[in-house]
């Protein structure tokens, strides 16, 4: 297995191919739960083919669509923080294939080597940084009055 360096962000690729090393091949048809909001999050994948859409729940609403990931995106990053808790629900759009990673297991290979650990948490704030504000913007898209978008 191969792994780019879209596919991760900038992470350098020593550490691309420490992860590869642990990555395994995984499959969803159209519609499959990836994970739901409030379950347990052990695991995390990088889309090779597909898409998958991350979705929030609103009470008495449907859960909106908060982004669309698609090839060489990270799905998951909920596993690096305590509760390790999902944070949003995920959902294959279309078939998808990615590299499945399981987290107590990059989780040790972190500790074990704190350059790897640094440059994996590094990969994984931008990524959050990232979804925090396409989950910014497309709730304000959804359900601000017209005109209050973001700050000038």
């Amino acid at each position: 297995m191969t792994i780019t360096t879209c596919m991760t962000g900038g992470l350098p690729a020593e550490h691309r191919d420490q992860l590869m090393r642990v990555a395994r091949e995984a499959a969803f048809p159209q519609g499959a739960r990836l994970f739901e909001e409030g379950g347990h999050a052990d695991r995390f994948w990088i889309v090779r083919t597909g898409s998958v859409t991350l979705d929030m729940h609103v009470p008495g609403r449907r859960s909106p669509v908060i982004e669309t990931l698609g090839p060489g995106e990270l799905v998951g990053w909920s596993w690096m923080f305590s509760p390790y808790v999902w944070q949003l629900g995920a959902a294959s759009l279309s078939p998808v294939r990615a590299y499945e990673f399981d987290a107590g297991e990059v989780q040790r290979m972190c500790a074990e080597d704190p350059r790897l650990g640094a440059a994996v948490a590094q990969w994984v704030a931008r990524v959050l940084a990232h979804r925090l504000h396409a989950a910014r913007t497309r709730l304000l898209d959804l359900y601000a009055p017209y005109g209050s978008g973001l700050p000038r």
